[in-house]
């Protein structure tokens, strides 16, 4: 039987036109298939990379990853349309994951003025071109956590539907209790009632509602704070915040709606209470202790260091002048003792998701995380597992993302150096593609 479109052209369009137009329907109806010779493919971080292979691509997905490089007319008939990708020169792996980003935003002395100068629709165009950032930065998967729901929503979407360019996003909303960090603050009163969180509740029934309300308006998971944070501009700390009760009611409410919570968290008090209501992962973690990582071990939840964030905190508290002083006391003290306590976490095997709060730091400098995290003391293989198959797993889509093996999302970079040899490797990306569409080479 006829499509609907073809017989709507039979009406419209003369014989000769329409059996043109159908020409044209029916080659786009054939999907192009892509061939990739990588001279090294990294195909499952964590195991060693392979000379000389051939990918094979087909609607966004690896069809086959066979040795040699093999000619396109190996997997495609005369009749069928066929693209050769020659990376034979370079290394070739996963697309990036970047665990904790704002797309949104970047911390910076304008943030003040931006609060009352910039509409909801200066945001959304903001994060647009932000997200292009990232992705050209071979992050092709992103997980934010915390903007304005309603853009954020639409920004996924949209980069879902082709509609714009961007790293495939999981994102959050953002559940606070009244005053706590992700509820607005430092503001003139009339403001914070404009600004402040729509997602607060205080003790646990009310959590379970706002929980509830937040996944029913499209979030993918669930933000909370269970301890102070560093850009919060109140002189309440980083300790813990959040009630147990209410942790985990919101956990327990997420979970059995399918959605999985993240914690941002400093505090020792605040990351052991967040990981005892059964959070999947802690953002920071920034004073972990020996019975902390005992807890991560148990609970299997992984840690977001965030390295990136608390070297840029720091560096700006120490050369500009725009935090205030509740602010810049605490990046100097927080920034400065994260990787210490990650290292400790790291060689306990904790498990470690990458991530880097981009938004505090610049967006598109995302592998500067890669950097800290070796000079923390990871190895460049744990580190390029904890930006692929960590991430993929961290986000319940370990099935599609995370390796180029057959069936898999083609989300593919590549590299002009080898980055298990040099993790420097990362800053420059040669290469991207996600679900096998060419967004740089």
């Amino acid at each position: 039987m006829p499509s609907l479109i073809a017989l709507a052209l039979s009406v419209l369009l003369s014989p000769a036109l329409f059996a043109k137009t159908q020409g044209v329907l029916a080659q786009t109806q054939v999907a192009q298939t892509q061939v990739i010779h990588a001279g090294k493919l990294l195909a499952v971080p964590g195991k060693a990379p392979l000379a000389q292979q051939t990918l094979v691509i087909k609607d966004g997905r690896i069809t086959h990853v066979e040795a040699g490089f093999r000619p396109v007319s190996h997997y495609v008939t005369a009749s069928e349309q066929a693209q050769l990708i020659d990376l034979s020169s370079r290394f070739v792996m996963p697309g990036l994951m970047d665990m904790h980003v704002h797309l949104q935003s970047e911390l910076g002395p304008n943030n003040d003025r931006d609060t009352v100068k910039l509409s909801n629709e200066d945001l959304a165009m903001q994060s647009v071109f932000f997200a292009k950032k990232t992705l050209l930065a071979g992050f092709t998967t992103v997980r934010d956590l915390l903007s304005e729901p309603e853009q954020i929503y639409a920004l996924r979407d949209g980069i879902n539907k082709g509609w714009i360019d961007g790293p495939r996003i999981i994102a959050a909303a953002g559940v606070s209790v009244t005053g706590g960090h992700l509820d607005a603050d430092g503001m003139a009163h009339k403001l914070l009632e404009i600004k402040s969180i729509k997602t607060r509740c205080d003790g646990p029934y009310e959590c379970r509602k706002v929980t509830r309300k937040a996944i029913k308006y499209g979030a993918d998971l669930i933000k909370i704070a269970s301890t102070g944070g560093v850009l919060s501009d109140t002189n309440t700390g980083t300790g813990q915040q959040m009630t147990q009760d209410e942790l985990k009611e919101i956990v327990d409410t997420a979970h059995s709606l399918g959605k999985k919570v993240a914690s941002h968290a400093h505090a020792k008090a605040g990351i052991d209470a967040a990981l005892m209501a059964g959070v999947d992962s802690i953002e920071h973690g920034s004073y972990a202790d020996k019975g902390t990582i005992k807890l991560f071990k148990k609970t299997g939840a992984y840690l977001v260091p965030t390295l990136l964030a608390g070297a840029t905190v720091v560096e700006m508290a120490n050369s500009t002048d725009f935090m205030s002083p509740a602010v810049r006391a605490k990046a100097i003290r927080v920034g400065a003792d994260m990787q210490h306590n990650f290292k400790a976490a790291y060689e306990a095997g904790v498990n470690i998701a990458f991530g880097t709060d981009s938004g505090v730091s610049r967006h598109g400098t995302n592998a500067q995380e890669a950097i800290l995290m070796h000079q923390a003391g990871m190895s460049n293989s744990d580190i390029l597992t904890s930006a692929t198959v960590n991430g993929a797993d961290l986000i319940g889509m370990g099935d599609s993302l995370g390796t180029l093996e057959v069936g898999k999302i083609a989300d593919i970079i590549a590299l002009e150096m080898n980055p298990l040899e040099q993790i420097e490797a990362l800053l420059d990306v040669a290469f991207v593609m996600k679900q096998g569409k060419i967004y740089k080479q």
